[in-house]
């Protein structure tokens, strides 16, 4: 496995404070690392780094062997809004492949047809001439993974994927995303849901107002700081 992403060290923030500090962690090539956290935790701050969109206050995010942050696909969480977005779903997939184009104003036949394998791969082939805010929550969520794949196929990065969806279209999400590892997709997942976290990923990394845990998920379920965000979320279900 080759390094793609370390961060040492880290602290994020913004102008008026350190949101959160002593991040330290490391993604190879064909990990499942998911981010755990109370919300306010930090984990959008570090979203933003992840992307290089928001440089850390202090330490290293460096990317390795000629990854970067344009190797990641981002899967954001929606807004309303973005959920009544009138375009077709072949328009949103393709749309994953502009930040490759410049400033051509076309899509080439190589983009159409990464689109379409995209799509092939994800279920959504049927869903092309859809209007996409027609979709269901779950066929919404393969639309933009397939739009993500477009964008980079290296790592994907997945903030909250599950939110609003039923438990159906959840377990169907999650098996589709663990196929996408399965095949060479390092994921990030950022994530309040511990008991999925714990079946499909390989890491966890939990922060507060710093790093709580890092490691192999075997170590993580051994650890208190598991014991403890488990009892947690028993207590408020």
């Amino acid at each position: 496995m080759s390094e793609q992403i370390i961060c040492r060290n880290a602290a994020l923030g913004y102008e008026d404070g350190i949101v959160t500090e002593d991040i330290d962690f490391t993604v190879n090539s064909g990990d499942y690392l998911c981010i755990l956290g109370e919300n306010g935790s930090g984990k959008s701050t570090l979203i933003k780094a992840l992307l290089g969109l928001k440089p850390q206050i202090s330490g290293e995010i460096k990317w390795c062997g000629g990854f970067s942050a344009k190797d990641i696909g981002y899967l954001p969480q929606q807004t309303p809004i973005q959920r009544d977005f009138p375009a077709s779903v072949n328009e949103i997939v393709l749309s994953g492949c502009l930040s490759k184009m410049g400033r051509r104003p076309f899509y080439k036949a190589a983009e159409k047809k990464l689109a379409a394998e995209n799509m092939a791969q994800l279920g959504i082939s049927d869903l092309a001439k859809r209007c996409y805010r027609e979709l269901s929550g779950g066929q919404q969520q393969r639309v933009l993974l397939a739009r993500a794949l477009c964008a980079a196929s290296k790592m994907l990065l997945l903030d909250e994927p599950m939110t609003g969806l039923d438990p159906h279209a959840q377990s169907e999400l999650y098996e589709i995303i663990a196929a996408l590892n399965a095949k060479g997709t390092s994921i990030i997942m950022v994530s309040h849901d511990i008991t999925s976290a714990l079946k499909y990923a390989t890491h966890i990394l939990h922060i507060s107002k710093k790093q709580l845990f890092f490691g192999e998920k075997s170590n993580y379920i051994k650890s208190s700081v598991c014991k403890t965000f488990l009892e947690t979320e028993a207590e408020n279900d």
